[in-house]
């Protein structure tokens, strides 16, 4: 790994995130993390891994049994890799691959993605490949998330994605296409007058149609973090 840019977020005592200047992280990472809230029995995988955060910090506040981390960039895996040794997780496994062909022979309670946010042909695309790939549907798209959960999650597991509110629409769908229910959905504030900038759903495979909306997430009130907020980065007064 001759990388020059390595540098660790530190997650917990015990837990560090190996990052670089293109393979970075956002709240977004977060809230899925605190979304998604997997048992301490729960095998989870993660989709569009990335640095692996959505990962780490599921593994740090929810200790479920194991964590399988798939990504298709070199670099990104190789941080996820430096993540798992420098924090001493054995139950954290990167996987370098493809969503479209990964197939886990035990399938997950749980499966979490934060997937490229814009289908392509849509927003302003970066000249760095690798950002380009986190953000753009280039190498997957959400078809392609659900259809990989459709083979993966056990019956009744559940699917939890981010995405922005203009792709709720084709996320509902490509969800029930391929056999998972929408069940839960939140939407993400700025502050309570602010439209929503991101949404947080919910489906489990082979479920009922009925879905629950829940309360807003608030990320600022009163110019400074909600407390849920703080909860989720944990930050003390």
């Amino acid at each position: 790994m001759p990388y020059t840019d390595i540098t660790y977020e530190k997650l917990s005592d015990k837990i560090f995130a190996a990052v670089s200047s293109e393979h970075r992280f956002g709240t977004d990472a977060f809230l899925l993390a605190d979304f998604a809230a997997p048992r301490h029995k729960d095998r989870v995988i993660d989709l569009c891994a990335g640095t692996g955060i959505v990962s780490l910090l599921m593994l740090r506040d929810f200790a479920p049994q194991s964590v399988k981390a798939v990504e298709i960039q070199g670099k990104a895996y190789d941080l996820m890799v430096l993540s798992r040794s420098r924090s001493g997780l054995l139950n954290f496994e990167p996987v370098l691959g493809d969503l479209k062909t990964f197939r886990e022979p035990v399938p997950a309670d749980v499966i979490t993605c934060n997937p490229p946010y814009y289908a392509e042909g849509t927003g302003k695309k970066s000249a760095d490949s690798s950002l380009a790939a986190a953000k753009h549907e280039l190498l997957c798209d959400i078809s392609d998330v659900c259809r990989s959960a459709k083979k993966n999650l056990k019956f009744g597991g559940r699917l939890c994605i981010c995405n922005r509110p203009e792709r709720l629409a084709d996320c509902v769908f490509a969800m029930r296409e391929n056999g998972i229910e929408p069940k839960r959905l939140r939407t993400v504030h700025k502050t309570a007058k602010d439209p929503a900038w991101l949404i947080l759903l919910e489906g489990r495979s082979g479920g009922s149609g009925f879905m629950r909306i829940e309360r807003p997430l608030t990320v600022y009130e009163n110019g400074e973090y909600s407390e849920e907020m703080k909860r989720i980065y944990r930050i003390s007064e």
